[in-house]
């Protein structure tokens, strides 16, 4: 069953809706894995919006990090969204990147271990304008890096544009 498909594509580019309906094709009882920290009102309402597009077939578990620490086998897990937890990661190594980028690496290396189906939401950050201070493009370094890496261990890649998936693999 082990199978991973990475979205990925610009913010408001239909990704969670395609991801969404991909699991709910796969699963009756699909999970959602949220990584979202709520950092903010602004975090929360996004929260909610999500939560509202779910049915109630939906299971959630929130994990800000540790993806590895979860056991899912024989599930199908939308992990939504990359971005937010590479932010937690960012941000809990001072901003350090190659330390950032260390962890993540094998928190996902370890995560993916399991036999089960994982469709993973994840932002193309890179192409808009060069990031003005150093900590962002630092971060946009570490999503492009850590979007490679899972897009390399994925049976099937796609990006959205304008509401379109378009595979890539």
């Amino acid at each position: 069953m082990r199978e991973i498909i990475f979205i990925t594509g610009g913010q408001r580019s239909g990704k969670s809706r395609f991801a969404q309906k991909l699991a709910e094709e796969y699963s009756s009882s699909p999970l959602y894995l949220a990584t979202a920290r709520r950092w903010d009102d602004d975090f929360e309402q996004r929260i909610r919006r999500h939560q509202a597009d779910r049915g109630e077939q939906w299971e959630t578990i929130e994990e800000e990090k540790y993806l590895r620490s979860l056991s899912l086998a024989g599930r199908t897990v939308l992990l939504d969204c990359i971005t937010l937890w590479l932010t937690n990661i960012f941000h809990d190594n001072d901003y350090n990147l190659d330390a950032a980028l260390e962890e993540a690496k094998s928190e996902w290396n370890g995560f993916i271990q399991q036999d089960f189906r994982l469709i993973v939401v994840s932002n193309e950050i890179g192409m808009g304008l060069h990031a003005p201070d150093e900590a962002s493009r630092h971060f946009t370094d570490l999503q492009g890096w850590v979007n490679q890496h899972i897009a390399a261990s994925a049976d099937k890649a796609y990006v959205m544009v304008s509401g379109i998936p378009l595979q890539l693999k």
